[in-house]
């Protein structure tokens, strides 16, 4: 319950960063500029596995313009032990005698301007013996699988498991099997990785393009040997995207501060695109095995399901994914016994990171397909199948065999709302008349019922201070950092729902560990549900002190004192009010505010959400499939997303159309390739199919809200849910319009050779 009678909050309200980015007014990293400021240039290996015999950089050195070529060879900073998991499995920040992937970190070369260091770093020479390419992740488990570490022993670097002694599929009437590959995946943000690093005597500045400044001051502090305050971290206001890629903290950054304090000058890191497709983190790459048992009825009674993930050359947090697919393995399904065993393996391809959902999809996607493939096998319709086994309302809270706890949902309750939108009986009709027909283009309706965990396990906190200043506005400041989400729209709306103070009169500080002093980031889907109850706790606070201080000015009592114009003031008594200046000023005035009131008017804390939420929904998607070439047209794609409460609809449409728009190009077009050397051959947008508008539809998105408790907005994600939601629903829409031609599954993504081959094997 706010202050104001009339409450924004659930209204569409346009975005507050829109017109700057328009009119092209706000800075993005490479617009960033230092006095005297240097550019690197990174020497990247050009073989995928290899020892390194020598580099030679002397002809490099004497190259008009350079200031500096550094290597393993000559830089005390090269042999620092960056990365994630065990020690063995290590990365050195420039590869010393192995490299492990195209794109591995040689050597770096330091000029006035960019030209110059590239142009030197042509004149490097590296001289590599080719070693043994490993890229198939399930042959990198095997006994006779070459080493990337072979002080490490195996290629293994993390393995987690729940249920690993049961027989979940004994008693099973029927047992289902599928092997289902999640294909690797390219962020392909629409501002590429950068950063610039400017030393100021013992201390630094470092600009980066970061999803979570304040979690990279805490890491790169202990690399780089800089005591924190003295090393501050930001992000500039505006930011092309992140997608889970930028939560990452790449080796660049950690170079490029150590380079900046070894010359002591700024200097600059920007990637291009090509570069970028082979550096930053790519996302997914991951191979389900399950199999699920029945009655004969259609009841589960079990699933068994094996994950083998492929976290690239060096293990950063792709390596631990498999963790999130364990805790939504069982997604909406109440499934009495559950076997889950994940391995991750090194390979000798780019790393992988967070990537929309990070975990969660591929779980969705596994399940989602492995019921259609049920549905068939069994003789029972998709939808009946999904209904008999949902976990029912009434069972909430609800805790899975993994230790998740689901707040709530109504899985049939958003399926046949999305059903119904559809029109499913009548496309059914339609599809029965292509089939029997025999029409070359076929019709396919594919339907995905999710639920996923936002603000996962150890993200549920988070940082926020809300304060009134002398002129009688607001300053707030947050953890979290945006990208492109709306943040300073949505919490701007929360404080103004409280205090009353016009939108344009908040300014909302993020993104920045000076004016910032902790933080999660942004990710996980998290940030209205953490950071904005932490605008809603602090403005709740602050709204509290200042109606008591009103209330003593006024000589009134405090339940009396409301929003009024400009300030606060007596309920019914229009003349009686004090503004928020007015409101400043008494309450640094000890002679104006009662005696237990302390100065100011703010208040900061850490919001603890005390557990994750579980946002649900269901898609339908309607795709037509020509049988002669392979080509996949999307008709309709129908989303009914639950996020909990919602306080700016258009805000969350456009995260929900954003979200089918990454999910659909899994499903029909995007995957990063390599040749059987580990070359990477879609390493630019030439090669990698990102699809543009023109070939998407418009999505038809609607919302029901079931309130979480688990914060005072009753908020819960909706960043992912479109992505999570709308994948399996294309994928089984396209193979739904194939069934009954005798094609049981073709792995993503359903390009046109691929759905050819299949018709025609």
């Amino acid at each position: 319950m706010t202050a104001t009678e009339g409450s924004i909050l659930g209204n569409a309200v346009l975005r507050r960063e829109d017109p700057a980015l328009l009119r092209g007014t706000e800075q993005y990293l490479d617009d960033l500029t230092a006095e005297g400021m240097l550019h690197v240039h990174f020497v990247r290996s050009t073989v995928a596995h290899g020892t390194v015999n020598d580099v030679d950089i002397s002809a490099a050195e004497t190259m008009p313009g350079v200031v500096g070529v550094f290597a393993a060879l000559n830089s005390d900073f090269g042999a620092i032990p960056y990365g994630f998991g065990p020690p063995a499995f290590s990365r050195p920040l420039f590869a010393a005698e192995r490299v492990r992937q195209v794109g591995d970190i040689v050597a770096a070369v330091v000029a006035e301007t960019y030209e110059q260091a590239v142009d030197a770093s042509e004149a490097i020479f590296i001289d590599y013996d080719d070693l043994p390419v490993v890229l198939d992740m399930e042959a990198a488990t095997t006994a006779e699988s070459p080493l990337l570490f072979p002080e490490a022993e195996t290629n293994i670097c993390f393995h987690t498991e729940i249920g690993a002694d049961s027989d979940p599929l004994d008693g099973a009437d029927r047992v289902v099997e599928l092997k289902i590959e999640s294909q690797r995946l390219a962020g392909v943000p629409i501002e590429p990785n950068g950063a610039l690093a400017i030393p100021n005597g013992d201390e630094m500045m470092l600009w980066v393009t970061s999803q979570n400044p304040q979690a990279i001051a805490g890491n790169l502090s202990k690399l780089v040997g800089i005591d924190l305050p003295a090393l501050r971290v930001a992000t500039p206001k505006a930011m092309g995207g992140g997608f889970g890629p930028k939560a990452n903290m790449p080796p660049e950054w950690v170079l490029t501060t150590l380079l900046a304090k070894a010359l002591t000058r700024p200097v600059k890191w920007m990637e291009t695109r090509s570069e970028n497709m082979v550096s930053m983190v790519h996302g997914r790459a991951m191979i389900l095995d399950a199999k699920m048992g029945f009655t004969a009825d259609g009841h589960i009674t079990g699933m068994d399901v094996h994950a083998i993930a492929d976290t690239g050359c060096y293990p950063v947090v792709g390596a631990v994914l498999t963790t999130f697919t364990q805790i939504m393995i069982q997604g909406v399904y109440a499934i009495p016994k559950v076997r889950y065993v994940a391995d991750s393996v090194v390979t000798n391809t780019t790393p992988i990171g967070a990537y929309r959902g990070a975990g969660r999809p591929e779980a969705t996607q596994m399940l989602e397909r492995l019921l259609d493939v049920a549905a068939t096998e069994l003789g029972i319709d998709p939808v009946e199948l999904r209904r008999k086994n949902f976990i029912a309302p009434e069972a909430f809270p609800f805790t899975t065999h993994s230790g998740a706890n689901y707040d709530n949902g109504e899985y049939a309750m958003v399926l046949d709302k999305a059903l119904d939108a559809a029109g499913v009986s009548e496309l059914r009709t339609e599809q029965a008349t292509r089939r029997a027909s025999g029409a070359i283009k076929q019709l396919g309706i594919g339907v995905c019922t999710y639920v996923e965990v936002t603000a996962p396990a150890g993200l549920h906190v988070e940082y926020g201070k809300v304060e009134i200043t002398p002129e009688g506005k607001v300053v707030a400041r947050v953890g979290t950092s945006a990208h492109g989400q709306g943040h300073i729209t949505s919490f701007s709306m929360i404080i103004s729902d409280w205090l009353g103070i016009p939108m344009e009169d908040i300014t909302v500080l993020q993104s920045d560990t000076r004016e910032v002093p902790k933080g999660s980031g942004t990710m996980g889907s998290r940030s209205l549900q953490t950071a904005g109850s932490a605008m809603y706790v602090a403005s709740e606070t602050v709204f509290g002190k200042a109606q008591e201080l009103a209330a003593h000015v006024l000589e009134a009592a405090p339940e009396d004192i409301v929003i009024a114009d400009g300030g606060l003031g007596v309920a019914g008594v229009p003349s009686k009010t004090v503004s928020w200046a007015e409101l400043y000023a008494a309450s640094v005035d000890e002679s104006s505010r009662p005696a237990h009131l302390e100065p100011g008017l703010e208040h900061e804390l850490d919001f603890d959400g005390s557990d994750s939420t579980f946002p649900f929904g269901a898609h339908v998607s309607v795709v037509e499939v020509d049988t002669e070439t392979g080509a996949v047209e999307m008709l309709r794609h129908i989303a009914v997303d639950d996020a909990g409460r919602i306080l700016n609809p258009m805000i969350v449409t456009g995260q929900q159309h954003g979200g089918i728009a990454q999910g659909a190009a899994q499903a029909l077009f995007e995957g990063v390739e390599y040749d059987e050397w580990g070359n990477p051959v879609t390493s630019n947008l030439a090669d990698y199919a990102i699809p543009a508008a023109t070939e998407l539809i418009s999505f038809e998105t609607t919302n029901t809200e079931t309130p979480t408790f688990r914060n005072p907005l009753g908020a819960k994600g909706i960043g992912e849910s479109g992505t999570i939601g709308s994948t399996p629903a294309i994928h089984n829409a396209v193979l739904d319009a194939l069934a009954h031609l005798g094609v049981r599954h073709i792995d993503m993504p359903l390009t046109p050779r691929k759905i050819w081959a299949a018709l025609n094997a």
